[in-house]
């Protein structure tokens, strides 16, 4: 394939941060394939995949969101662009038509269902998010290539549709045995709807354990996180570590003695599969959890973890944990048994990576 100086693969978004987990395990899966990744998004540009040439900006206003929108799809020269974003869709299939390039998009949440779990996007006002989210499926059903993270969702027909779940790469990982005093992590957006404040109760009523949570968290959920973990009854053992890039997040979660998925039973959850729970696992993390049908199954297949149904339940789950430390090292072990067995070496961002090989390898 001949080389030039544009990029190959273009990824853009205006809702996405450039410390975004799947984006890295994209632009790995890429970048392992000797191609160029050109990545536009939200956040700080250092916390991007390394390799990548990174441009990164504010979140900004929805006016300023929008007006990225539009012009964003004419920034990037790379010869593939792909879009994560639902409302970037329509725009960027006009501009890649009109250039000539080849348009993947990435649908990797159920974003009808998500939206119902946002009250900002429930009725008249949030008519405007709702047609854009359904156009931007029917749209991207005719993308030269339309990945979705799951089989359930849509579209379900389109020109090329290529399941990419959010399997764990294990390059980002580390694994490791459990170290000082009892610690729980949990890696991913904080918000209530995920378990947010239930987590953080759940610590409250085990006084021996701290708790790592790492990932964004929601701002209308900030101010109230901060006033409960400065309250003495937790007395710092809860930390908020932020955003971070995946190495620097799953480094976080090294020596951690359990892990705690409490999500709750919304529409955008119910059929979802947390790619975190296969993370959890593939580090030898003991998984606490609510009872989601799909998560449930894994655990309870894994044998990697306990299931709860009340934050009660889960805090006497953790007191017993460090009471006898045996029961964690065997769930431990039917953890990292379960990983190497259930787990491929090799990702479906892998198949994702070959996949636009061949489009880059395709007649224009």
């Amino acid at each position: 394939m001949s080389r030039s100086t544009a990029p190959d693969v273009g990824i853009i978004t205006t809702g996405h941060d450039v410390a975004d987990a799947r984006l890295h395990k994209i632009t790995a899966a890429l970048q392992h394939r000797d191609l160029r990744v050109e990545l536009w998004g939200l956040g700080d540009a250092e916390g991007g995949p390394a390799g990548a040439t990174v441009h990164a900006g504010p979140r900004g206003s929805l006016v300023q969101r929008l007006a990225r929108t539009a012009v964003l799809p004419w920034r990037t020269n790379a010869k593939v662009v792909m879009t994560v974003d639902p409302d970037m869709i329509p725009v960027t299939r006009l501009v890649t038509m009109l250039r000539r390039r080849k348009l993947v998009v990435d649908v990797h949440e159920d974003y009808e269902r998500l939206l119902a779990d946002r009250a900002w996007a429930k009725g008249p006002a949030g008519l405007p998010a709702r047609l854009i989210v359904r156009a931007g499926s029917k749209l991207a059903a005719g993308a030269d290539l339309t990945v979705v993270a799951d089989s359930h969702l849509a579209p379900h027909h389109a020109k090329h549709r290529l399941v990419v779940q959010n399997l764990p790469d294990h390059g980002f990982l580390a694994p490791s045995p459990p170290t000082g005093t009892p610690r729980a992590v949990y890696v991913g957006d904080l918000r209530t709807s995920r378990g947010l404040f239930d987590m953080v109760e759940t610590v409250a009523g085990a006084p021996e354990w701290s708790l790592d949570l790492v990932g964004p968290v929601a701002p209308s959920d900030r101010d109230r996180i901060e006033a409960r973990i400065a309250q003495p009854d937790l007395g710092g053992r809860v930390r908020l570590h932020g955003r971070q890039p995946p190495a620097d997040a799953w480094r976080i979660a090294h020596g951690a003695w359990a892990s705690l998925a409490m999500l709750q039973p919304t529409p955008a959850f119910i059929e979802a599969m947390p790619s975190k729970i296969y993370e959890y696992l593939a580090s030898g993390l003991p998984v606490l959890s609510t009872r989601l049908p799909r998560q449930s199954k894994v655990i309870e297949e894994s044998g990697g973890g306990v299931l709860v149904d009340s934050v009660a339940e889960a805090s006497e789950t953790l007191r017993r944990w460090s009471a006898d430390p045996g029961e964690l090292e065997k769930l431990r072990d039917h953890a990292l048994q379960w990983a190497a067995d259930h787990l491929p070496t090799t990702t479906p961002y892998d198949d994702l990576a070959d996949a636009i090989l061949n489009l880059l390898r395709g007649p224009a």
